[in-house]
């Protein structure tokens, strides 16, 4: 398995670790400060109840080594990897106070990137030997898009566009607005952007969009058999990315076309979190 770059410096995770405890905290856990020794020190399993791929582990590591600097780490599972229920993810020993403080925020964050790691894996599964790539989309959770973004890559997806800053792609309310898909084209051109997409409903749209020189072309909602309609008009021109309503009832059908990617908002949007449990081995 090739290792996933992870997207947040050093900087930027201490800012996000900081705002999601201060978010669990507030002024302090008044349970575990009340309850526990300060003293006390856990031997605790982050454990798979359920198979999944795991994504996360070096936020959750983040979060724990804010309330602990002296907190250690073994049996560390690489994000990216698949592994069964009951499969150990992660060992950690440290203080008590600080690891029962940590628990949910860091258990939050593994369980919801792991939930679209896995779900990814199971549509990336679902096209395998059909040439096509699985995209992700812009529909993440706000502030969360380079994590949800990563989670995506973990489960064997390519990345889209990172925002609106990275790419034009010109869709229905642009072309709307512009005038045409002609206009839309020759305006991103003017004003120095490449490549261009073209996000296209119709087979009509689609050889306008060829026409006025778009570089790829975004086929929205379209039955596999207007996919291969608007394939053959394309003949390969340009590369081709099926949107719109994937599930995993039809992905193969999409894929089976000879689109390029298949883009799916479903895989950061409605993932559902998996199943991770933090269990305590021994209390010293």
């Amino acid at each position: 398995m090739v290792p996933i770059p992870f997207p947040l410096n050093d900087e930027v995770l201490a800012t996000f670790v900081t705002a999601a405890l201060a978010e669990d905290l507030g002024s302090g856990d008044i349970t575990s400060n009340s309850v526990i020794p300060a003293d006390r020190r856990l031997d605790a399993v982050m454990a798979a109840r359920e198979p999944m791929v795991v994504s996360g582990l070096p936020v959750a590591c983040a979060i724990f080594r804010a309330l602990d600097p002296d907190v250690t780490f073994s049996s560390i599972t690489a994000d990216g990897t698949q592994v069964e229920e009951g499969a150990t993810i992660l060992e950690i020993r440290g203080k008590a106070r600080a690891l029962l403080s940590a628990e949910r925020t860091a258990l939050n964050i593994v369980q919801h990137l792991s939930g679209i790691a896995t779900m990814t894996h199971a549509y990336v599964d679902a096209i395998e030997g059909t040439g096509a790539h699985i995209l992700d989309t812009r529909k993440t959770i706000p502030l969360l898009r380079a994590l949800n973004k990563y989670a995506a890559a973990c489960g064997g997806a390519k990345n889209h566009r990172m925002g609106l800053y990275d790419a034009v792609m010109i869709k229905d309310n642009h072309i709307a607005v512009a005038g045409s898909i002609a206009q839309a084209v020759a305006a991103a051109r003017t004003a120095g952007q490449m490549p261009v997409q073209v996000e296209c409903d119709t087979i009509a749209q689609v050889r306008e969009a060829l026409e006025a020189g778009a570089d790829s072309l975004l086929l929205d909602n379209m039955p596999p058999h207007m996919l291969r309609q608007a394939l053959r008009v394309i003949d390969g021109r340009v590369p081709t990315e099926a949107s719109g309503g994937v599930r995993m009832e039809t992905v193969r059908a999409i894929a089976e076309t000879g689109v390029d990617y298949i883009s799916i908002g479903r895989l950061t949007q409605s993932a559902p979190a998996v199943d991770i449990g933090l269990d305590f081995k021994a209390v010293t």
